[in-house]
């Protein structure tokens, strides 16, 4: 197989492996369908691996076509990163830009100051969780992550933004609402509605009470903060957020928990070797200032 021909096969391979599909990844390369299937047939055949396990009309990739498609991605998005940065400078940074993010409340203002900037780019925007985010950025899924406590990755380059203390809610009937300071040995033994398993939130919240011997009871588990929000406002137990996270209402009270510093950290993160592409890294340096301002 030549150079040439290697690089076509290995390109339809690494538009399959992404879109799930060989006919998917024909309409995104602007090929027939048959041309796919004998790029990938023809690597198969050279090099004597299985590439993708046929389920019907669905594809898997094989262990072996896991570890092809990490290399063919540092290679090909490499390549576009290039092209990025050459029409970057003709069309004055016009593009798209992927941004998976826990929530709105910390991206948006960055959002709102790079659309300022550079109005021509495409921002899309993924809400997510941080290991969901990761795991997309490490699978060139987004550009750019906005997670809670980013946990160090040989493969990631990370940027601090802002630390947001958590605070304690609860249904302005609450019993514990008459209090006007309270110890974190106070939640002893209190129903409160948390986040689902895989939450930063709540893993900080739990490992405070625990390093401090503080047992609660977990009412009920919600799948987002909306819904914590909600259920805590209709007096289904005390919930925990981030202070930047919290939508005031009139059913619901901030309690004064005033012996924890409880708090979770904000970053952003993306790929190591694209980090100096023209549109991330300008992401990036809007995000560090309004990281300044925000504090």
């Amino acid at each position: 197989m030549s150079g040439l021909s290697l690089l076509a096969a290995l390109k339809a391979f690494d538009a399959t492996a992404r879109a799930g599909s060989m006919t998917a990844a024909a309409r995104a390369m602007a090929l027939q369908q048959p041309t796919v299937s004998a790029h990938i047939q023809r690597l198969e055949g050279e090099f004597g691996v299985e590439l993708f396990h046929r389920r019907g009309r669905r594809l898997e990739l094989t262990a072996f076509g896991r570890t092809l498609l990490d290399h063919t991605r540092r290679t090909f998005s490499g390549e576009e990163d290039a092209l990025a940065l050459l029409t970057a400078a003709r069309n004055h940074y016009a593009g798209r830009l992927v941004v998976h993010a826990i929530g709105p409340y910390n991206v948006v203002p960055v959002l709102k100051a790079f659309a300022a900037r550079h109005p021509q780019v495409n921002l899309v925007v993924g809400v997510g969780d941080s290991r969901t985010i990761t795991g997309k950025i490490l699978d060139y899924q987004g550009d750019i992550g906005v997670v809670l406590n980013h946990v160090e990755h040989p493969d990631l380059h990370g940027m601090p933004f802002r630390t947001q203390r958590l605070v304690v809610f609860a249904h302005r009937d609450h019993p514990l609402v008459q209090q006007s300071t309270l110890t974190l040995k106070a939640l002893e033994g209190q129903r409160f509605v948390i986040r689902e398993e895989g939450s930063t939130t709540r893993r900080v919240f739990e490992n405070e009470l625990r390093e401090r011997g503080v047992r609660v009871q977990v009412a009920l588990e919600m799948g987002s903060r909306e819904a914590v929000r909600e259920a805590v406002a209709q007096g289904l137990g005390l919930g925990v957020v981030a202070e930047t996270a919290y939508v005031p209402d009139p059913r619901l009270v901030k309690l004064r928990v005033t012996d924890t510093e409880m708090a979770t950290h904000v970053g952003f993160i993306c790929r190591q070797e694209r980090r100096h592409a023209p549109l991330i890294s300008t992401f990036l340096s809007i995000a560090a200032e309004a990281g300044q301002l925000m504090g």
